[in-house]
């Protein structure tokens, strides 16, 4: 299945000259969600690790079922804030500011083994933050495992020497 054809496209969303990936879309149709997550799931089935991590909120939506399939635990990285309990945390840069990402303190263990699930691979300050502070935590990871790659964008570059999958790619 063609999934690019079911990620309706908004031009000057948020801003003029940007094209927004609007995969609101494809979730809507039960084929092409249930596409989205099989391809996904594909690109990662050879690989052998303990969890899924899934950022807010879109990493949730593709993450959860492909650790549900695996058999796996899915553990969810927040924005700042929303966690309960003692957390670990790191800020990156956005293209205006900053923002500041969370995961429980002992959500995992040293020595586990990882894969990092989300909707979109942009700029990749997301996910190289995530990145990072799980490393910091003593933590592989594996793969990063993206629905979308925004190849203009070069957030491969930003993760290189990482095992970075993804199923549908715009220039």
């Amino acid at each position: 299945m063609d999934l690019k054809s079911k990620i309706r496209s908004i031009p000057d969303f948020p801003e003029k000259g940007i094209i927004f990936r609007d995969i609101t879309t494809l979730l809507k149709d039960a084929e092409g969600l249930q596409q989205a997550i099989a391809q996904m799931h594909q690109k990662i089935k050879d690989l052998e690790y303990d969890v899924v991590l899934g950022p807010e909120s879109r990493g949730f939506l593709f993450g959860m079922p492909i650790a549900y399939n695996e058999e796996k635990g899915f553990v969810p990285v927040r924005k700042k804030g929303k966690l309960p309990a003692e957390t670990i945390s790191k800020e990156y840069a956005l293209e205006y500011g900053t923002a500041t990402i969370e995961i429980h303190k002992d959500a995992l263990q040293k020595g586990q083994k990882v894969v990092i699930v989300d909707d979109l691979l942009a700029t990749g300050g997301t996910a190289k933050a995530i990145v990072d502070m799980v490393e910091e935590m003593g933590v592989e990871v594996v793969a990063l495992d993206f629905l979308i790659e925004l190849k203009g964008l070069k957030g491969r570059e930003v993760l290189k020497g990482y095992r970075v999958e993804s199923v549908v790619q715009y220039e």
